[in-house]
């Protein structure tokens, strides 16, 4: 199957060098490009794509705004957003999470870590390197803003023992790999109880059921390091 690539970024340049890269994988293609948050919105309906590669910080409607719309419609539930931005850990990135976005790359990313992080989001997984993680978990998803929590703490009592131990291990960072090794079960058997959570807690995606599991107090967020002086 090949991936269906929105590109929205303000850059032409930069639009183009994606195009390139990715046109040249025999798994993907770029069916369009935006160069705002409306245009993302405008394309997204048209051609529904797989995963939207979107800049955070654009001109006009910006990328925060685009991912929410986008994921909040229905007709687009099967479309991932990949976050783009040069500020890796800040409130705008956080807040593209809460709003349903897959995962973020920095733009000074490298080719093949571009391709696999398509490749990644496209195949339902998220794309959260687990320092980032608890980088923004500490910072800006375990006390969200007013209205902003995904799910109430009661709402885990919808889950099994096991699908709660392993919501939990990936909140953490492990991979279904090391979660499985860890459990002694297949990553398949791993998989299906991530899926389970998911649809059980109405998570888009696992970088929303890993908030999940910081907001609903199922994992804790580790303490915020005081400086040395």
């Amino acid at each position: 199957m090949t991936i269906r690539v929105l590109l929205a970024d303000d850059q032409a340049l930069l639009r183009a060098t994606f195009r390139i890269l990715i046109d040249t994988c025999e798994d993907m293609e770029v069916v369009a490009e935006a160069a705002d948050g409306a245009e993302a919105i405008l394309l997204a309906g048209e051609h529904r794509p797989d995963l939207v590669l979107m800049d955070i910080r654009m001109p006009g409607t910006d990328g925060l705004t685009a991912t929410t719309a986008i994921c909040a419609d229905p007709a687009l539930s099967d479309t991932r957003v990949l976050i783009l931005t040069t500020f890796e850990i800040d409130e705008y990135v956080a807040q593209a999470l809460r709003a349903g976005a897959s995962g973020f790359l920095g733009k000074d990313v490298t080719a093949e870590a571009l391709l696999s992080g398509i490749r990644t989001v496209a195949s339902g997984e998220s794309l959260l390197s687990p320092l980032a993680t608890r980088t923004l978990i500490t910072r800006f998803l375990a006390t969200p803003a007013q209205g902003a929590r995904l799910a109430a703490p009661e709402r885990l009592g919808l889950l099994t023992a096991r699908e709660r131990e392993i919501m939990a291990m990936a909140a953490e960072g492990h991979s279904n790999d090391e979660i499985a090794e860890k459990l002694y079960v297949s990553p398949l058997t791993v998989r299906t109880h991530v899926h389970r959570a998911m649809t059980k807690l109405d998570a888009r995606d696992r970088a929303q059921l890993v908030v999940m599991a910081y907001q609903t107090g199922l994992v804790q967020a580790p303490p915020t390091p005081v400086p040395e002086f």
